[in-house]
């Protein structure tokens, strides 16, 4: 590094360090030249402008000494006199003023002088322009009239070389850069100062001038250092101090904690815990709120509150926090409430005993004074009131029954008049919160045991949520079965009504030719009765006991097959999407069963959409880990931890109201006009769902449209060709075309209409047929005939002895007996009385003579 070349003396003018004579000779140049800075030009440089202006001024002489100068200077004189009027005018109007130049240099002069800043300047080369005496008593060893540059008053120092190599380059960009250093000044062995070292470039000169500013900071480092000393003595008492205090944050995270704090909490001072600590880690989120609310209450002055603190390794240290509220956070001071068990339960320690079991109840406690308000509570009912939106200030029912019915807030207001009069009351419901979702149960005693007590009433508060939802629950499953049964045994009674009615009109439209008048009557007769067993099959199945063939089905196959119909149904204005999904899982359900459901949905979701729109149709795998984020879904039920195929039916129409919602899956509840709607499809679509072994929810907005989820327990075969062999028997052909036969039937039914015309039915077809009207009668039948029968047809609800009764009776005779049983009840409701792996067949009710015919065939053949 360069240093940089100082001027000379006559160039510069009245430096406040030079000799009063060399002031003195360059005061006169201040006042001539007007200006703060003079180049630097050499006197040599001058001589040819002195010579040229005394040429000049000799022949502007000669020529005013000749006659024939008199018209110019006549000339020169009229241009003067024409100047010096405007310049007049000028002077008057205001347009021209004389500045004082040597004032202004003079109090620049005079600034530069007194500051305690060294102050210098530099052009772009470095060179100095200006230097105050400041500078050069930072330099004492340098020479008499000289200004002292940076390398001179820091010679020697390697760090300050370092850091006026950083300086120089920041002067060299334009830059304000500062630096501070710790100096020994020279010629003062041991002394070492701080100097503060600024560079800062000037604007508005000719040329590009830096200003150096050296400030000795040693004093004011001092005072900084004695205050660090006293802080760190503060702070060094108050980590010994007896009481933990602890300085928050109005958000609550920590910016300090003494030592004794920290080693209650188990934590180390300046650790990761510590950094990342927050009061609510500390008091938990009831006890927060407590705190909050206590200050609050107490309008800025101290407030006192018992509260539990949770420590490092999981204990619960009982503490007593005195805490006031600052401008930009909290600070408290706690001590623990622990003393010694030989204490007793007497005195001080049973006052701290139910301070605890105050604050660690796990339902909410308040106390409430005269005037309404809260006197006192614990981090439970403030956990309850600030997860309700509401604070801990003002009356206690605006508190807790703000958002309460008219009625409820009616009652509440009731029990809290009667608690402060001294008289007990019956315990209050009340929801709580915005959005109403939370029940709490209120109960409100008086306080009159200590006279003069700021309190008059106690509160105990109850979370009732989770109560009343599974009340509400267990009410609409205790319905839903209620009806359920309800249905179900109509049906079953139905069911035999209705097959008699199928049957003989089957008999009856074979002895009658389509071109006779009474064949379209018969034809009427038998389609009124399986339209009126259709409505029965949509009762049996909302009470889950509707007969099912199950097999396992991909759902991308049953989408597929059954789409077509479902556009049809849909219509042109309504357009139909059903992307396909990837490596679907199967799932074992009756194929028409599900097909139902898909119907149902999608004239469901056509009726919300008048005016057109889209309906949606998407299928996916749902893993045991998705399953148990949907069985947490609020509001609705809880679905068991599984493995799912999912169908979602969505479409853009109307959404239904919470109300709707409610009532969607009720029998017979419909939202269109009379005579537009049963009221049984979306009944039916849950009763298959729930007998399939699934869950079906559905979530709606008014104006939003609606998606109904059906979820589908997955069936996972033991090995591929258990799934072939299921497959192809689901799709075997179970009826054939001849359906005549031959073999001897013990027919067992007890209602009569529907015997009747089993047994007309089979001996038309060339069967032998044995009948009996229960189950006893039919062991009387066999052992007359030596129990030579071929196949045995048997209702499964009989008088006496039922089905499953009686094969087990025809078991211990005849093992290899073939049985059929015929129900209006899924064969999964008797299968449980039966042994295992025992061998039937199965035929629902209502059925018609060709199905009948063509079981029979089929157990006779196997």
């Amino acid at each position: 590094m360069h240093a940089p070349k100082a001027a000379t003396p006559q160039n510069q003018i009245a430096f406040p360090f030079m000799s009063e004579g060399e002031a003195g000779h360059t005061g006169g140049a201040v006042a001539a030249e007007r200006q703060l800075f003079v180049g630097n030009t050499d006197s040599v440089g001058r001589l040819p402008i002195i010579g040229v202006m005394a040429t000049a001024s000799l022949a502007v002489i000669s020529l005013f000494a000749s006659g024939a100068a008199e018209p110019f200077l006549l000339t020169i004189l009229a241009a003067l006199a024409m100047l010096g009027v405007f310049f007049a005018a000028a002077v008057a109007l205001g347009y021209v003023r004389f500045a004082d130049k040597a004032r202004d240099a003079e109090l620049v002069d005079a600034i530069c002088t007194g500051v305690n800043v060294g102050l210098l300047v530099t052009e772009k080369d470095g060179t100095i322009a200006f230097a105050n005496a400041r500078l050069q008593d930072m330099a004492p060893g340098s020479q008499k009239g000289r200004a002292a540059d940076l390398e001179a008053i820091f010679a020697g120092d390697a760090k300050a070389g370092e850091c006026l190599f950083r300086l120089h380059r920041a002067a060299s960009h334009g830059e304000i850069a500062t630096e501070e250093l710790n100096h020994i000044a020279p010629g003062r062995i041991g002394e070492k100062r701080q100097i503060r070292i600024t560079c800062r470039p000037l604007a508005g000169t000719d040329a590009p001038r830096t200003l150096w500013s050296l400030t000795d900071i040693t004093d004011e480092r001092a005072v900084d250092q004695d205050r660090v000393q006293a802080l760190e003595h503060a702070l060094a008492f108050a980590d010994t101090s007896p009481v933990g205090l602890i300085a928050t944050h109005l958000d609550g995270s920590v910016r300090y904690i003494n030592a004794t704090f920290a080693n209650w909490l188990g934590v180390a001072r300046g650790g990761k815990r510590n950094a990342d600590m927050n009061l609510v880690d500390i008091v938990t989120v009831g006890g927060n709120a407590l705190l909050q609310g206590a200050l609050r209450r107490t309008n800025g002055t101290a407030a006192n509150i018992d509260l539990d603190v949770t420590c490092n390794d999981g204990r619960v240290l009982p503490m007593r926090f005195v805490a006031r509220r600052m401008h930009d956070g909290l600070l408290i001071a706690a001590s623990s409430r622990d003393r010694d068990a030989s204490v007793g339960l007497s005195g001080v320690a049973t006052d701290q005993r139910a301070a605890r079991f105050f604050q660690s109840a796990p339902f909410g406690i308040a106390t409430v004074a005269a005037d309404g308000r809260i006197a006192n509570a614990n981090a439970a009912f403030a956990r309850i009131v600030s997860e309700s939106g509401n604070g801990m200030s003002g009356l206690v029912t605006d508190i807790l029954a703000r958002t309460a019915g008219s009625e409820a807030r009616a009652e509440f207001d009731a029990a809290i008049r009667d608690a402060l009069l001294g008289r007990a009351s019956s315990p209050v419901e009340l929801t709580i919160g915005d959005d109403k979702k939370a029940t709490v149960r209120v109960y409100v005693s008086p306080l009159n045991d200590r006279e003069g007590a700021r309190e008059a009433a106690i509160l105990y508060v109850i979370d009732a949520t989770e109560e009343k939802a599974l009340e509400a629950k267990f009410a609409q499953s205790s319905k839903m079965e209620a009806v359920g049964n309800l249905a179900g045994g109509i049906a079953h009674d139905f069911n035999n009504v209705l097959t008699a009615i199928i049957g003989f009109s089957d008999l009856l439209l074979q002895t009658h030719r389509p071109t006779d008048a009474a064949y379209k009557d018969i034809s009427n007769i038998r389609s009124s009765a399986v339209r009126a067993a259709g409505l029965v099959a949509k009762l049996l199945a909302f009470s889950r006991r509707q007969t099912f063939q199950s097999e396992p089905l991909h759902m991308g196959e049953v989408l597929s097959d059954v789409s077509n119909l479902l556009r049809r149904t849909l219509g042109e204005k309504i357009d139909l999407k059903t992307p396909p999904a990837r490596d679907l899982w199967y799932v074992k359900a009756d194929k028409t069963q599900i097909d139902q459901v898909l119907i149902n949905l999608t004239v469901n979701a056509k009726d919300a959409m008048p005016e057109g729109g889209v309906v949606s149709i998407h299928t996916r795998n749902i893993t045991e880990r998705d399953s148990q984020r949907e069985s947490q879904r609020p509001g609705q039920e809880s679905m068991l931890e599984g493995e799912y195929v999912l169908i979602e039916v969505e479409d853009t129409g109307t959404g239904m109201s919470p109300d709707v919602r409610a009532k969607i899956f009720e029998p017979f509840f419909t939202t269109k006009g009379v005579g537009k709607g049963t009221g049984l499809g979306l009944a039916t679509v849950y009763g298959i769902v729930k007998q399939s072994g699934g869950y079906i929810f559905v979530d709606s907005e008014v104006g939003s449209g609606t998606t109904f989820r059906v979820y589908l327990p997955r069936f996972a075969p033991d090995n591929e060709d258990e799934l072939l062999s299921a497959k192809a028997a689901a799709k075997k052909e179970s009826a054939p075309k001849d359906l005549t036969g031959s073999g001897r039937v013990l027919l067992v039914e007890d209602e009569d209409f529907v015997r009747s015309f089993a047994v007309r039915a089979l001996t038309r077809l060339g069967y032998e047929v044995l009948e009996a009207s229960t189950g006893v009668e039919a062991l009387e039948v066999l052992a007359a005939n030596d129990g030579k029968v071929d196949l045995v047809v048997s209702d499964v609800v009989m008088p006496e002895m039922d089905g499953p009764t009686l094969l087990k009776e025809l078991r211990l005779t005849n093992p290899s007996l073939k049985i059929i049983f015929v129900s209006g009840y899924p064969n999964e409701a008797f299968e449980i009385a039966l042994d295992e792996n025992e061998q039937f067949a199965f035929l629902p009710k209502p059925f018609s003579m060709p199905q009948l015919a063509a079981k029979v065939k089929e157990e006779m053949a196997r």
